[in-house]
């Protein structure tokens, strides 16, 4: 059974940092896509950051410069660092994984995430 766990989240003032993680159990990590995605309330949910099967990322143009997405395969790990936070990148933060295919694009068109397995997210809040 698949699972992903976020952890990381919390409150913290602009300018701040937080590092997220998201911990993979009941499957074999390499053989899944992974990427961030955050949700803020009333909004849609959108891609933060991607990564692709040969360490390529890709980002959101909000979050460029400022974010870094990594894995640790052999801890079954994906990491967002996030530094210089902003009031607008309060939102929910989930980590999706999708079933590699072959191999992973680091893309965040949200069809090719469609299928892709869900953590339950973790709360960012950045205040002023």
């Amino acid at each position: 059974q698949v699972q992903l766990v976020e952890s990381g989240g919390g409150s913290v003032q602009a300018g701040g940092s937080l590092r997220l993680s998201c911990a993979a159990y009941g499957y074999t990590y390499a053989s899944y896509c992974m990427g961030w995605f955050r949700q803020a309330p009333g909004k849609e949910r959108e891609g933060v950051a991607a990564i692709d099967s040969d360490g390529s990322t890709t980002y959101t143009n909000s979050v460029k410069g400022r974010f870094t997405i990594s894995q640790v395969n052999a801890k079954n790990t994906l990491y967002l660092q996030m530094n210089s936070l902003k009031p607008e990148d309060t939102a929910m933060y989930y980590c999706a994984a999708r079933p590699k295919g072959g191999y992973c694009y680091a893309t965040l068109r949200f069809g090719y995430w469609r299928g892709s397995y869900w953590g339950q997210g973790t709360q960012v809040t950045v205040s002023t």
